[in-house]
């Protein structure tokens, strides 16, 4: 089970399973209109985010981190005995459990009761939430089960973290399938769902869209297909557009402004090479070549070859003349796993080495087995910030004895949306709602994946940080930003 799930971690993460992205030369997320920057930090993913009153505003009131950290150190300490030079996570453990079977978590949790969290001393004096009802639909059976089960046991552990006891969680297997998704809105509606987490797959979300719909019920996908986005849906997968933008900016900013693009013929490359145009129109950036190549194309040597300028180079060496500068001095790959090796590889081969050009990727780089790989030290791609992750990931590993998938933390931070969503609506209007001004907070919410909040169009955008493969390991090399006030995505 084990190397299944990290196998899925990589390959689910925004290519192929999850559904990618559709097709086209335009990129959505060239709209002026949704640039308006936030007003405030964003209000964060945390149990105080449940026990702090509203005053006056619709969302509770973000303090700095100083604050945060008085905050939370006396809520600790009117818990929990603290040991010298230890610090004592603001969380408790729930008991630790072996890892279930798709049948075995779909009967211990379907209708049941959600658990309850140890008292939190004065926090546990606040006033009781109504109940409220969420779905959660995953491939809890087939092919991707192993996945699936990651994700509702990140879920399980959300709701755990947030401690709102009267949070129904409702998971649904969609079987990974377009057929046993519907069924599973269909079952999910009519047993009272008021907001539906999920599916996965691009497929499952098509098939899901029309039932959430008929019965007024907003859903957050964790597809990455950005045209399944809009009117009741909302993806939260990981997008490539913001992330080119990123990177791209981060690498013109440091003299990496004259840039190759070798992208596979595929949805995914076609929304990379679009994000790129419509940056590079906008700030002048150079843009040396753009080369696409087939998905399943298995020798790519040719197409690198030229695509170096790698003869008009060897020829004006070998004949005295004088040799032609390098036509770029980055490259962007928007390719991940062994193509991305296969490609890092070939550009060294042809005299193209990681120091002499700079590697650019995508959230497709966020996999520590590519950090080991010679031909890609250096190099630079925008995604999450990992540092933000590594006690959920701590966490999740000590409970259930495996590391999580990467999208693992999606599910985690939709589950924490909803019930801060959950609270704030009822702080505001006496009932529970997952209503689309709640959905649409200019100023977003901090998970565990950084900052996010969703556009009018359904859109998700997140702060990202800049990464580095350094000395086979990931490393931030430019911080995620902490609010969406100065963000123009």
């Amino acid at each position: 089970m084990m190397k299944r799930i990290q196998i899925f971690a990589f390959l689910l993460c925004l290519m192929g399973l999850t559904g990618c992205v559709s097709s086209g030369s335009s990129s959505p997320w060239d709209r002026s209109t949704y640039d308006a920057p936030a007003q405030q930090a964003p209000n964060q993913l945390t149990r105080e985010a449940l026990n702090t009153p509203m005053e006056g505003s619709v969302y509770t009131p973000y303090n700095s981190p100083a604050e945060q950290n008085t905050a939370q150190a006396q809520a600790q300490a009117q818990t929990q005995p603290q040991q010298p030079g230890v610090q004592t996570p603001y969380y408790q453990q729930p008991p630790k459990m072996p890892p279930q079977s798709a049948e075995e978590a779909v009967d211990s949790i379907y209708g049941s009761a959600p658990a309850q969290p140890p008292s939190r001393g004065n926090l546990s004096a606040q006033p009781a939430l109504p109940p409220v009802k969420v779905a959660l639909l995953l491939p809890l059976s087939g092919e991707h089960a192993d996945l699936g089960q990651a994700m509702l046991q990140a879920a399980q552990l959300a709701l755990f973290d947030m401690g709102y006891d009267a949070f129904e969680l409702m998971p649904r297997d969609t079987r990974g399938t377009p057929q046993g998704a519907a069924q599973a809105a269909q079952g999910a509606a009519t047993e009272g769902a008021q907001l539906i987490l999920g599916p996965l797959f691009a497929g499952s979300v098509s098939a899901a869209k029309p039932v959430a719909s008929r019965y007024n019920i907003n859903m957050i996908s964790f597809s990455t297909d950005w045209s399944l986005a809009g009117g009741n849906t909302y993806i939260m997968g990981f997008l490539p557009f913001a992330q080119v933008k990123r990177v791209t900016e981060f690498a013109s900013r440091n003299g990496y402004n004259n840039i190759g693009i070798l992208a596979p013929n595929t949805d995914y490359g076609n929304a990379v090479v679009a994000a790129y145009n419509s940056l590079a129109y906008r700030t002048g950036m150079r843009t040396a070549d753009v080369v696409r190549f087939s998905p399943n194309e298995s020798d790519t040597s040719t197409l690198l070859r030229e695509f170096t300028k790698y003869d008009q180079r060897n020829n004006a060496a070998e004949t005295g003349d004088m040799v032609p500068p390098l036509p770029f001095n980055a490259v962007l790959m928007p390719v991940g796993g062994d193509q991305a090796r296969s490609i890092g590889n070939l550009l060294s081969y042809y005299d193209m080495g990681p120091i002499q050009v700079k590697r650019l990727g995508t959230g497709l780089w966020d996999d520590t087995g590519l950090a080991t790989e010679p031909a890609l030290e250096g190099a630079w791609f925008a995604a999450p910030s990992p540092d933000s992750r590594k006690s959920f990931e701590r966490r999740y590993r000590e409970l259930y004895g495996l590391r999580p998938p990467r999208l693992t933390t999606l599910a985690y931070d939709a589950t924490a949306l909803a019930a801060v969503l959950a609270k704030n609506s009822y702080q505001r209007q006496g009932r529970p709602s997952f209503d689309r001004n709640a959905l649409l907070n200019p100023n977003g919410f901090a998970g565990i994946d950084g900052i996010f909040r969703f556009r009018p169009d359904g859109l998700i955008e997140r702060g990202l940080a800049v990464l580095e493969y350094k000395d086979s390991a990931i490393r931030v090399i430019d911080n995620a930003p902490t609010t969406f006030q100065d963000i123009g995505y």
